[in-house]
């Protein structure tokens, strides 16, 4: 799957950083950024 600037993000749930599990649907109609970056120490 390609992303894309304006593409929609599939949805997924994460650990803010206090532990607590976040899902994408409760931001609808929020701002968000989304910040992806290679692995450390490559050359990405």
């Amino acid at each position: 799957m390609e992303l894309v600037y304006g593409n929609k993000a599939p949805e997924f749930s994460l650990p803010d950083k206090d532990g607590n599990i976040v899902e994408l649907k409760e931001l609808k109609g929020k701002w968000l950024i989304l910040y992806f970056y290679p692995k450390d120490n490559t050359s990405g």
